[in-house]
């Protein structure tokens, strides 16, 4: 046998597997992005948007916001209601801020609103305040302090509103009384008898008092 046909059946005499050729692509080479400018917020931290740290301090910011807007609210007082029910179930009442002679100086002679905002007076009955008819709906009152204090009733209930005196319906003078121990909290109640609710206003050494008669 020639030599290369011996060859040739030694290598077709054994089975060979031949595998398949595949390049390997070459390494891509990514730039370096330019940097983003740093947001409000980044500003102050190292972390990276978007990244764990930087949701934990914005979460932190957020409930710092939450916490600080709870306290202010918390700080702030509720209002205190004055109610006189009448013996058919009618209701008269009056809602005002709490006031401290220490903070809130009532100006003699002229309305005052107590905490910075007037009293409200709500009636499911017309009323009678000396000489005046107070028709049934919601109202502003102005107590005057002086010798005697007086009270004046206001249609205007839009709240931060100034005092206008075109819009007072009703104004009469109230029976004052002077206290041996001034009272620094303000305080406000109804005595009912009949048809009447006697308001009584305490503040400092004057006790003022003066009666809406239901009609």
């Amino acid at each position: 046998m020639h030599p290369a046909n011996a060859t040739t059946a030694r290598i077709s005499s054994k089975s060979l597997s031949i595998r398949p050729f595949y390049p390997i692509p070459p390494t891509p080479k990514f730039g370096i992005p330019n940097p983003l400018p740093l947001g409000a917020f980044q500003r102050y931290t190292s972390a990276h948007e978007g990244s764990l740290m930087f949701r934990a301090h914005s979460c932190v910011a957020v409930l710092s916001l939450l916490a600080l807007t709870a306290i202010a609210s918390a700080q702030q007082p509720e209002p205190t209601t004055a109610t006189c029910t009448l013996d058919d179930g009618r209701q008269v009442y009056i809602r005002y801020n709490p006031a401290s002679a220490k903070n809130d100086k009532a100006p003699n002679g002229k309305p005052w609103a107590p905490g910075g905002t007037p009293m409200t007076l709500f009636t499911e009955v017309q009323l009678t305040l000396g000489a005046s008819t107070i028709p049934v709906g919601a109202y502003t009152v102005y107590p005057i302090p002086g010798k005697p204090w007086s009270i004046a009733v206001n249609k205007n209930v839009t709240p931060g509103s100034p005092y206008d005196e075109k819009q007072v319906i009703a104004r009469t003078p109230m029976e004052t009384d002077q206290m041996d121990q001034a009272q620094d909290a303000l305080e406000v109640a109804f005595a009912h008898v009949g048809e009447k609710c006697t308001l009584r206003i305490y503040f400092g050494k004057a006790a003022s008092f003066v009666p809406f008669i239901a009609k």
